[in-house]
């Protein structure tokens, strides 16, 4: 009489997790402090570049287009960013919408809005260190979600990695990956809100420091005002959505 169980094949053994790894799940875990943490350091260890209107228009629709992606992004398929309990998790493999053209569109959106702050800033090293750095976070974090999502769904997983790549986006895909979908701009101002008012007051903020540098007490003291009111009016529209949310007014 045989064992069945010695008949059944061995399951393959799981591979550990490297360090490249590791450091993706603590940064994933920690990434609401870690991430301004580091933004603010940055901006104010070093000094801003001196004025330069058309490094500001670029840097704003850098920022914009940052924006862009994410609503893009939300608006066809939206999945949970958080994971569970703080780590890496995920129910199902999203493969639709932006998902489609691009396996990591949110953060390909994050790396834009990152960009456009360090060039509002202007400071080469702030440029160079924050373009480089926040890169580097976001593919420990995509390594420990690709550890994750390839144990899950396993050759499913596979297939789709070869099929869409992981930074560039495959617009030639855009059209077969949103094919009966319905963009949802409600989704959009739910989910996307405080991304959206993060960023207008963070660049607010850095011209207003501009100012501090290079311009004039009275320059700095008008600027300090206009900022102010600028800053009240996004955080009241901010906390009417926030309201509107809570209250089941507006819903996705």
């Amino acid at each position: 009489m045989t064992n069945e169980s010695n008949d059944r094949p061995a399951a393959a053994p799981r591979p550990e997790k490297g360090l490249w790894v590791r450091i993706g799940d603590f940064f994933f875990k920690y990434r609401n402090a870690a991430f301004p943490v580091i933004l603010v350091v940055l901006l104010v260890g070093f000094p801003p570049a001196g004025p330069a209107g058309w490094l500001d228009v670029v840097a704003v629709a850098v920022t914009l287009s940052g924006l862009g992606f994410r609503a893009a992004v939300i608006g066809f398929a939206y999945i949970k960013r958080g994971g569970l309990n703080k780590m890496v998790y995920a129910e199902d493999l999203v493969t639709g919408g932006f998902f489609g053209v691009c396996r990591n569109p949110l953060y390909v959106g994050n790396m834009l809005i990152y960009a456009g702050v360090f060039l509002m800033h202007g400071n080469p090293y702030a440029i160079a260190l924050g373009i480089v750095g926040y890169w580097l976070l976001y593919e420990s974090i995509i390594a420990a979600e690709e550890y994750f999502l390839r144990e899950k769904f396993g050759p499913g997983y596979d297939d789709y990695c070869r099929d869409v790549p992981r930074w560039l986006p495959h617009f030639g895909r855009l059209k077969q990956a949103t094919e009966g979908m319905r963009f949802n701009v409600k989704r959009v101002l739910v989910k996307d809100y405080t991304t959206m008012a993060n960023a207008a007051m963070i660049l607010l903020l850095l011209e207003l420091l501009e100012t501090y540098y290079y311009g004039t007490q009275d320059a700095f003291l008008s600027d300090l005002t206009i900022t102010s009111v600028l800053i009240a009016l996004v955080l009241a529209v901010t906390g009417f959505i926030a309201l509107a949310k809570r209250r089941k007014w507006l819903r996705a």
